[in-house]
């Protein structure tokens, strides 16, 4: 069982502008319960700069008992290598991952625990957040 104090757990997480916090935090929810974790173990959200301030989720983190929100420019993220890189991200914000790549950039040196899931959106509309685990060393 992985213990909570410890707060290793780093989630990346990409967002439309105006991605409700509801499902910003559910999908938070379920790739930690992919991981088998709780929500008591993230250190922190990391995101591209551009997304830092969405409400959704900032108000994740908050919901996540106050997790800090670490932004990255989109150069630093481009020059990370990920599994599932995307033209829409790279349109958006001019990284092809802003889920994986912010995830890796908090945690150097740490894995990739699940790959990028897309959020479950509303009835009719298409999914408005990305997330991904990373675990950082420990030391």
């Amino acid at each position: 069982m992985h213990q909570v104090s410890e707060r290793r757990i780093v989630v990346g997480v990409g967002a439309s502008r105006g991605a409700p916090a509801d499902e910003v935090y559910a999908l938070i929810e379920a790739v930690l319960a992919e991981a088998g974790l709780p929500p008591g173990c993230v250190a922190a959200l990391a995101t591209v700069d551009a997304k830092g301030g969405e409400p959704g989720i900032t108000e994740a983190a908050r919901r996540l008992g106050g997790v800090p929100v670490v932004t990255y420019d989109a150069e630093t993220l481009a020059r990370i290598t990920v599994p599932t890189p995307s033209n829409a991200p790279l349109t958006a914000v001019g990284t092809p991952s802003v889920a994986e790549a912010a995830a890796l950039a908090s945690a150097p040196g740490g894995e990739l625990l699940v790959r990028k899931r897309k959020s479950t959106p509303l009835a009719g509309r298409a999914p408005m957040a990305t997330a991904a685990l990373a675990r950082r060393r420990r030391g």
